[in-house]
């Protein structure tokens, strides 16, 4: 017997609230539902932190259901004040597009969009056409502000300040999933349960003015076991971008997430069978590490590519072992031959590459021993790294055990 999408999102960890279950799980039961979810093209590229709501609209679609992929270029030109302590910065709608262009194409490494099987569409199509006038009337009259003031989400930027512009957003979400019903009969909106509030206003709009019954369900916002927001390193957001994220650190990204979090990463961020994940549940200590490893490789798959895939596990591994093939798919960063024979300060070379952030952040690496120009470690801050250290034309340097870069010589 098939099991029911809501099962599989429940099992696999996505659901934090539903409007309401057991008239979603009906509706669901007779009729393939067609839901949806949306992302604004705030920036160049998603980072995986955007991606669960994806992930979970990829599993109802492989359940048969019908997945509508919203690009925001016309929310986007607003920015959503859910979550955000201040006000996102505003783009043009050039770079907004620009960004959709990039979004699509990475939305579709997870959800499948191909004639037929799923639909993405852009709500700059319907709300760059809207007279602001008749929008206020027609669709502003139902919304109180008092009820708007309520939700969480607002309440927060209340204190700090809420643009008149951003006060607007709610209205244009809403707007959305209205339009979005009426055009393609949308009966379930789903999001980040930072988004509870926007889907909710979006319900009763549609109840209000079509007075049919429709649903929305919110995720976990993930964070890691130590409390940090998913998708964050010392050195920035990871980016679903090659040009900003490589494919190797992307690998390495999840080869390094903490044990308490490789399985539950795994049952939200790949489609292995829940059964074949409960076997690596049973692993622990540094079996572990195979679990690690496999999760990165399916993150990597899917988002990169097998190709890229298998490039990052060899890099991997190269930089561990002697004798595996190549480490080219590891970061690297070019430095002049006369330099390398001077002499180049090893916090200066540490500061050229992705492994720190800065001077500081450098010196601090080197100070704490986590240094490494390969197996040597270097904690004098005012050591120099000279062409005495280099092999087959490169330097390898290390941060801490696992994050590695390569320094090769022009």
């Amino acid at each position: 017997m098939k099991k029911h999408g809501l099962d599989i999102l429940q099992e696999r960890g996505f659901v934090k609230q539903c409007t309401d279950f057991d008239g979603l799980r009906s509706y669901m039961d007779s009729n393939p539902i067609t839901f949806y979810v949306g992302v604004d093209p705030t920036g160049a590229s998603l980072h995986v932190g955007h991606m669960v709501p994806f992930f979970a609209m990829a599993h109802l679609q492989r359940s048969g259901h019908n997945p509508v992929a919203v690009i925001g270029a016309g929310t986007g030109m607003i920015g959503d004040p859910s979550g955000k302590t201040e006000m996102r910065k505003m783009l043009t709608l050039e770079q907004i597009e620009e960004h959709a262009v990039i979004i699509k194409d990475q939305l579709s490494k997870v959800v499948d969009f191909s004639e037929g099987n799923g639909l993405m569409v852009n709500n700059y199509d319907w709300l760059g056409k809207l007279k602001y006038i008749d929008f206020l009337r027609d669709i502003g009259s139902h919304f109180s502000v008092n009820r708007m003031l309520s939700f969480e989400s607002y309440r927060q930027r209340m204190e700090k300040g809420l643009s008149f512009i951003e006060f607007n957003y709610q209205l244009l979400q809403s707007y959305d999933y209205l339009k979005l019903y009426q055009d393609y009969g949308c009966r379930l909106q789903m999001g980040g349960d930072d988004q509870w509030g926007n889907i909710v206003a979006g319900m009763e709009l549609i109840r209000r003015i079509e007075g049919a019954e429709v649903y929305g369900l919110t995720f976990h916002l993930v964070t890691r076991s130590d409390g940090k927001k998913m998708g964050k390193t010392e050195q920035g957001a990871v980016f679903l971008s090659p040009e900003l994220f490589t494919p190797y650190d992307f690998f390495q990204y999840w080869r390094n997430v903490a044990d308490a979090d490789v399985i539950r990463f795994m049952k939200l961020f790949t489609f292995m069978p829940l059964e074949e994940i409960a076997e690596y549940e049973q692993l622990t200590g540094g079996e572990l590490n195979r679990a690690k490893e496999r999760l990165a490789y399916e993150q990597t798959s899917i988002i990169h590519g097998k190709d890229e895939a298998d490039q990052a596990r060899e890099a991997a591994l190269a930089a561990f072992q002697a004798g595996v093939q190549s480490r080219d798919s590891i970061p690297s960063v070019a430095v002049e031959r006369s330099d390398l024979e001077a002499g180049i300060n090893v916090v200066e070379l540490f500061a050229m590459t992705k492994l720190c952030s800065s001077r500081g952040d450098a010196r601090r690496l080197v100070t704490q021993g986590g240094a490494r120009v390969f197996d040597t470690v270097i904690s004098d801050i005012n050591a120099v790294v000279d062409m005495s250290l280099l092999q087959e034309n490169e330097l390898l340097l290390r941060a801490g055990k696992k994050r590695f870069f390569r320094v090769t010589v022009k």
